[in-house]
């Protein structure tokens, strides 16, 4: 039996404004085509996305991303400093399988990328709630944990309730369709300061707090190649890469969205 198609379009670096727009499209085209659809993407420069819910005077109060262009997601969760992560959009149906509970989709896409960072020889498991875990309200997504968030271990060490986090996502119901956010660290972020600097897999893999390696090191094709593989199979479903970008014929239609994340009154509605 030959096994469904999962769209995923690999699109190339855009401004905050222009991914959460694409981003909200997607969740449309998830309904359009009643399955799952997958976006990868990357930023045209270091940018912070706020979580739908998060106060803006938190951000203008971290002093280490000062200066740094800021997008509000329509997701929610903490905030995230792209630009050296691995960043992707998931959406279903609310009718799919994986739209009525909204943590089955979280864990099918963490539990098959613990599963190739396994692969790769990096310990990696889905978070389990603990004493030990920082407060769940913190502002940057990597500084806070749930449940089923991915965490990893330092090279050579044993686990740890206070491993790193490297992977974390968040949802937000758009109308019929969920839409997932997530991003996976690759590396350290070196455009920010050390308050909101966190080890990616580059620092754990390595041992070294400041390894030379940046995300560029990382086959991000083939891990993008073999985690779709693995959170398919489930749903019967084979990643397959489309051949134009996701923009490709929605410019106009991004763009008038896209206006709206541009808008003070959105970045500020909080």
């Amino acid at each position: 039996m030959t096994a469904a198609t999962l769209p995923v379009w690999w699109d190339s670096a855009a401004d905050g404004p222009v991914n959460m727009a694409a981003d909200e499209l997607l969740a449309d085209e998830a309904e359009r085509r009643g399955g799952l659809v997958v976006r990868i993407y990357d930023w045209t420069t270091t940018t912070v996305s706020l979580g739908a819910f998060q106060p803006l005077a938190e951000a203008e109060a971290c002093r280490s991303i000062a200066g740094l262009p800021l997008v509000r997601r329509p997701s929610g969760g903490g905030a995230i400093i792209h630009g050296s992560d691995l960043t992707y959009a998931a959406a279903v149906p609310k009718a799919h399988p994986w739209g009525g509970s909204p943590q089955a989709l979280y864990d099918a896409l963490h539990r098959s990328m613990a599963t190739v960072l396994g692969e790769m020889g990096v310990e990696a498991r889905l978070h389990a709630p603990s004493a030990a875990d920082p407060p769940a309200d913190a502002f940057l997504c990597f500084a806070r944990r749930s449940p089923g968030d991915l965490v990893a271990s330092p090279a050579g060490q044993a686990p740890s309730p206070n491993d790193p986090k490297i992977m974390g996502s968040a949802q937000r119901r758009l109308g019929t369709a969920v839409l997932q956010h997530g991003s996976l660290l690759l590396s350290a972020n070196r455009s920010v300061g050390p308050a909101a600097r966190h080890d990616g897999l580059a620092e754990l893999v390595s041992g070294d707090p400041t390894p030379l390696p940046e995300s560029g090191c990382w086959d991000t094709r083939a891990i993008v190649d073999r985690w779709l593989e693995l959170a398919g199979e489930p749903l019967g479903m084979a990643g397959e890469f489309q051949p134009e970008p996701f923009q490709s014929g929605r410019e106009a239609a991004i763009e008038l969205r896209a206006a709206r994340f541009r808008d003070p009154r959105w970045t500020g509605r909080r």
